[in-house]
């Protein structure tokens, strides 16, 4: 069994140290000859023919956030330790976290990929396992992981976690607008299978420390579409059921679970040396069954054990098995009670604005700069960030980009290599430049990504 509480609260923390996510690279937008244009700007067509290698025709690996594994874990005295170790001083460990501290990432495997040329444009098909995943943990929460008995209220609010996932079978078409000279436009419609999705929202949660027990003031509620999902149970010391963890071993199985449908429209506007674009990607929505609602049905006020803590790290109260305690008594804070099953909840997608200019050289026109805006709409997990790039094609085969961007999670600097040619093409990228890494390979920032794909031109 898994507590579930443990598994929302504390999996931002945990993505940020391992999370391993998937999206399309924006460094590949203005590069000549990148098959994968038109999932950016459904206006985008291809020179040629194409099909992917299945499932390693767009792959792509990154991790998003402003919560960075270096906030977590320090070198203390030759050993790894979390910043909850009374060794790393609280000023210290507290200032590396922001007030919200947000790990957010889109998965997309391309499973299978087409385009060719017929019917007056350029046409695509794509079979895509997505998911989409977001975290924000306010940095209140860590001041309690921290200080423990130093304060004596905290004041939590919006704790949240979301990841959907879905199947989509989209198909593109993408022409020349023979009314309007250098003017292209293309649209993708996308129907979508719905596999499951958790929505967390730990509303409030104001705690304070009194002599003999936590006294808190809490409103939670997650809506659960998994098959095979159930919540388990326990009664707390006044004989009331909540909700103290879950699993997957009721009745069903993972698999489908709803259905939706999306649309990208995109348009291309080519005068003199510049290249004029937008797109609006996931219009849409997706509907997924057999909701597992559990809920605190409002604010409740609830009591756990006293905590008294001990520096001494060998003490029966020390802070570890303190702090382990109290972890494991989260869900009580949380007392949800199992709404069973509610029906169908409907979501809106993470909708993307794409906004582009593109420069060619009068003198060198293999040699093109591009400047590109993303604006991801997701609410409270919304981000965006404008991309500088230098793109070149020396020669038939080969292209190559390098960019730096700024946004929501930073700075950060990003390059893409391609080589295509007839029957095999292979590209290999960062958009965020892989840093300083532990020596398991984990990245210290939450931002870095690593870009591969091999396909077939014909």
């Amino acid at each position: 069994m898994k507590k579930i509480i443990r598994t929302l609260i504390f999996g931002g923390m945990v993505a940020a140290a391992m999370g391993a996510t998937a999206q399309n690279t924006t460094s590949g937008y203005f590069l000549d000859n990148y098959n994968y244009r038109y999932q950016m700007n459904p206006a985008f067509g291809n020179d040629r023919n194409f099909v992917s290698m299945p499932a390693l025709g767009n792959l792509n690996l990154a991790v998003r956030g402003n919560l960075h594994l270096s906030s977590v874990i320090y070198n203390l005295d030759g050993r790894t330790v979390l910043f909850t170790n009374p060794g790393i001083g609280v000023d210290e460990a507290m200032k590396k976290f922001k007030n919200k501290n947000r790990i957010g990432s889109d998965i997309k495997v391309n499973i299978l990929s087409g385009g060719w040329g017929a019917w007056g444009g350029y046409n695509t098909v794509s079979i895509n396992a997505r998911a989409n995943v977001g975290a924000i943990v306010p940095k209140s929460l860590f001041s309690l992981i921290k200080e423990g008995v130093s304060n004596r209220t905290y004041d939590i609010k919006d704790v949240t976690a979301s990841a959907r996932g879905y199947a989509e079978l989209a198909f593109g078409h993408s022409r020349d607008i023979k009314q309007v000279p250098g003017l292209r436009a293309g649209a993708a419609v996308k129907f979508l299978i719905g596999i499951a999705s958790v929505d967390a929202r730990f509303n409030e949660a104001n705690l304070t420390l009194g002599e003999d027990a936590w006294i808190g003031q809490t409103n939670a509620d997650i809506y659960a579409n998994i098959g095979g999902f159930q919540y388990e149970h326990d009664t707390n010391k006044q004989g009331r059921e909540y909700v103290s963890g879950m699993n997957l071993d009721g009745d069903g199985s993972i698999g489908p679970n709803g259905f939706g449908m999306a649309f990208d429209l995109g348009a291309n506007y080519e005068w003199r040396d510049f290249k004029f674009s937008a797109a609006a990607l996931d219009l849409g929505w997706i509907s997924y069954s057999n909701t597992r609602h559990a809920s605190t049905n409002g604010t409740q006020t609830v009591n756990t054990d006293a905590f008294t803590f001990n520096a001494n790290d060998d003490a029966d109260n020390s802070f570890s098995s303190e702090w382990k305690r109290l972890r494991n008594q989260f869900e009580e804070l949380y007392q949800l009670t199992d709404n069973g099953n509610i029906g169908c909840r409907t979501y809106g997608l993470a909708a993307t604005l794409n906004f582009g200019v593109d420069y060619t050289l009068p003198y060198y026109r293999k040699l093109h700069f591009g400047v590109l805006s993303s604006t991801r709409i997701q609410g409270r997990y919304s981000w965006s960030e404008v991309r500088f790039s230098a793109n070149v094609n020396p020669v038939k085969c080969f292209s190559a980009d390098a960019n730096v961007a700024f946004g929501s999670f930073g700075t950060s600097f990003g390059w893409l290599l391609n080589y295509h040619n007839t029957g095999f093409s292979i590209f290999l990228g960062m958009d965020h430049t892989l840093g300083k890494v532990t020596k398991q390979w984990a990245p210290l920032s939450s931002n870095a990504s690593l870009n591969f794909g091999m396909n077939f031109p014909f």
